[in-house]
This record gives C-alpha cells, structure tokens and sequence, in this order.
C-alpha cells in the first residue's frame, strides 16, 4: 500500500497521520517533501502520528532522522505519536528512541510542547 498522508492543525501544532508504509523511494521521497514545505511555511511545532503505519525500512527510518535533523536545524520540533509496537522495536534496536521524543497519543504529544508565544 502506497503511503497516504493527511494533515491536519491542532491548536497551531501541525500533526501528519501516516497511513501505509514509508519505504525507500516514491514513498520517502513524499514524506521528506512534505515536512520540507511544512518547515517552508515556518511551522515550527510537528507531529507524525505513525498510529496506521504498516511497515517502514531503513529508508523510511532514514526519511523520519532527515526530517527530524531538519527541523531541529530550522529551529523546529518533530516529535512522534502511536507507534506501533514493531516501529518500537525498530527505534529501540537502532538506538533511534533516544534521538526522537515519542508519546503513546497524539494528544500527549501535543501537551508536551510548550504553549505557543
């Protein structure tokens, strides 16, 4: 299945939910762009939720650290929500849980940021 993206604000904290697998090429590629154009528009507070994501490889992993190191580099947050337990295990094993902040919900992800000044 093709990765499906749907975006959506949340009291100014943009959120992205994932549904598919983000995979190397047309997959990953769509994601990257997207966060870049989302950064673009200074929005500066992100959040995946990976709730619906069926697989991701090392690309897709690739894609998420690119993402995140771009947004950090742009003085922006990208933090992660509803992982999958095999996504976890992923992170856990490629050391990956300690580079990316990650909630059990959208919602918590959301209540971590600092309010909007």
């Amino acid at each position: 299945m093709a990765l499906k993206i749907t975006e959506k604000d949340l009291a100014g904290i943009t959120v992205l939910v994932l549904l598919g697998r983000v995979t190397l090429g047309e997959e990953s590629n769509q994601l990257r762009s997207l966060i870049k154009d989302i950064l673009a528009k200074g929005k500066t507070r992100l959040v995946l939720d990976l709730a619906e994501v069926s697989y991701i490889d090392s690309a897709g992993l690739g894609t998420l650290v690119a993402g995140y190191t771009t947004a950090r580099n742009l003085g922006a947050t990208m933090k992660l929500a509803n992982l999958t337990k095999k996504f976890h295990e992923q992170l856990n094993i490629t050391k990956l849980v300690t580079v990316f902040e990650v909630y059990g919900s959208v919602e918590e992800a959301a209540k971590s940021f600092a309010p909007a000044v």
